[in-house]
């Protein structure tokens, strides 16, 4: 539109200069065949030509000495000056205030001056100006039209694809991106994330399917070594012995605690125990905690606060949530050295709740919260020995399990292990 505004606005300028260049060069023809008589003789015939005042052509002859010669403009104007090209200026008293193009010379024995109103062709400039504007403003509004029907089917068409990758994040391997069979760029890589999806879930399953039933055939040894164990211990009489055979028999209670931790940290991964969601009001059940953990809490120098609004109701696996706070309320007991009060809190937040076991005890490094968090992680073996390192896995395992997440933040002093929880269960 800017190409075509500036050729049309070219073509007419030419135009308008031919026209003026054309009269003079009739002019000098009369001028060089018969000299300064037959210029002002010509000058005057041009003069009297009719027609409109748009369409006449205007001529001033002067002599030398600033006399008229001949033509229909009565004084020189001042704006032009006495050898010009060409310019377009306003005339007094000469088609009222329309532009005129203007160009003059000086010849010998004078000067001559030839204008022309340019009205008709600058308001045809104008004319194509404003339909330029007009259509490239159009055309923006098309573009931008076009950008934002365009941005909603590309946005819709990756929003598919973020849904799917956030419910692999979540767990639910079982989401596929969705397709539609065109074979367009998206299709195809729906079709490639869909394939990767499916080498994934297949591995996952191998490798949960290989891990639960190692849990599981472990154990019944390992029962049947305690149990062996158990009455060694019950049928000797030395005292070295019995003590030997009780250590053992406290590392087999712990590889089977491990067991069953694992196959709980792989049912609640998997998603399983999602049916078993129903609402339940979080206020007693923090009440629950408090009393069954109170009598320990105390025996180790711990007293047990809750800190929760009335009615906080949320879909959740009962059992599992009671496990997963027990667990940070014994962890809390065993290592918040230091500390005197165990706080458990619950409080809505954006789009779920959150559960949090706080202490104020020396805590945990911020730099350490990570490894933490880590399966088998233990920061510092030698405090409590016969840990598994598998108690705050289990945790996030539930966490997960509700949608949601485990986070350990600094209480200043002490550690406020958060979890959070989805207000649906629909998984």
């Amino acid at each position: 539109m800017l190409f075509v505004w500036q050729a049309s606005d070219a073509a007419i300028r030419a135009d308008q200069r031919e026209r003026i260049d054309g009269v003079r060069r009739e002019l000098m023809t009369h001028f060089f065949d018969g000299g300064m008589p037959a210029l002002v003789r010509a000058v005057d015939d041009q003069s009297r030509l009719g027609g409109s005042a748009r369409d006449r052509v205007l001529l001033l002859l002067l002599a030398a000495d600033g006399r008229k010669l001949a033509g229909n403009l009565a004084t020189w104007p001042r704006a032009v000056p006495a050898r010009t090209r060409w310019r377009v200026v306003t005339l007094p008293g000469v088609g009222g205030d329309e532009p005129t193009g203007v160009t003059s010379w000086e010849i010998p024995g004078g000067r001559l001056l030839i204008a022309r109103s340019v009205e008709a062709s600058t308001g045809l400039a104008l004319t194509t100006e404003e339909a330029a504007a007009t259509g490239l403003l159009i055309g923006l509004m098309l573009a931008l039209a076009s950008a934002l029907i365009l941005g909603r089917l590309l946005a819709g068409q990756i929003g598919a694809l973020v849904d799917t990758t956030r419910d692999v994040a979540a767990g639910r391997l079982a989401s596929r991106a969705p397709t539609d069979g065109s074979g367009d760029a998206f299709d195809r890589l729906g079709a490639a994330i869909n394939a990767m999806l499916d080498r994934i879930e297949g591995l996952v399953s191998q490798l949960r399917m290989m891990t639960d039933g190692l849990a599981h055939d472990f154990r019944a040894p390992v029962t049947r070594l305690r149990t062996v164990v158990d009455q060694a211990a019950s049928d000797t009489d030395d005292p070295a012995a019995r003590a030997a055979l009780d250590r053992a028999m406290a590392e087999a209670d712990s590889l089977l605690a491990m067991l069953s931790t694992a196959l709980l940290i792989s049912r609640a991964e998997a998603g399983i125990g999602r049916d078993q969601f129903e609402p339940i009001d979080l206020v007693p059940l923090l009440d629950d905690l408090a009393e069954v953990y109170g009598p320990l809490a105390e025996e180790r120098g711990f007293t047990i606060r809750i800190e929760a609004p009335p009615h906080l109701t949320a879909p959740v696996h009962r059992q599992l949530l009671l496990q997963a706070l027990g667990n940070l309320i014994e962890n809390a007991t065993l290592y918040a050295e230091g500390g005197r009060t165990i706080t458990l809190g619950a409080a809505t937040q954006p789009g779920g709740l959150s559960l949090w076991v706080a202490d104020d005890g020396r805590g945990i490094p911020p730099e350490s919260h990570g490894k933490a968090l880590e399966r088998f992680g233990r920061l510092d073996p030698a405090r409590r020995p016969g840990g598994s390192g598998l108690g705050l896995s289990l945790v996030a395992a539930i966490a997960h399990l509700h949608d949601g997440g485990l986070a350990l933040r600094d209480n200043g002093p002490g550690l406020k292990a958060v979890l959070t929880i989805a207000t649906r269960s629909d998984g």
